[in-house]
């Protein structure tokens, strides 16, 4: 029988990738803490051990589900030990880094190129914020 007649999920075979079809980026972050936790053949209660207690199971089950949308980056990277997954999949997954390929040529790169001469004090930190929100209102005028 066919998973439309059964009213059953599709299981997912050890040839898929966890999720990958999924539209929704949160329902694919669930799915794919649910299958990191699977394949290792631990219960919610063991990967709340497994983080020292940092993620409950029941927020750990929210995950699963969806029914929590936006995960601390601390809660995902205590995840990301306990299942042994990377911590950037996990963050990516969870909306927080945008994968280098779908970046366009004016999205934003973070503060790490801003930051990465070495030791500006506080003040040049603020001149060079103050110089960048003047070059984007002069673009826009």
């Amino acid at each position: 029988m066919d998973d439309e007649t059964t009213g059953e999920q599709p299981q997912n075979t050890a040839e898929q990738q966890p999720d990958e079809t999924a539209k929704d980026q949160h329902s694919e972050l669930g799915q794919y803490l649910r299958d990191a936790r699977m394949a290792l053949g631990l219960s919610l209660r063991d990967v709340e051990e497994a983080t020292g207690h940092e993620v409950s199971n029941a927020y750990l089950s929210q995950l699963e589900t969806a029914k929590v949308k936006k995960p601390s980056p601390h809660v995902l990277y205590a995840l990301s030990l306990a299942l042994s997954v990377p911590y950037d999949e996990l963050m990516q997954r969870a909306g927080y880094i945008v994968p280098q390929d779908q970046r366009t040529d004016v999205a934003k790169h973070g503060r790490t190129a801003t930051y990465s001469i070495e030791n500006l004090s506080a003040d040049e930190e603020e001149a060079l914020r103050e110089h960048l929100a003047y070059i984007r209102w002069r673009r826009r005028k």
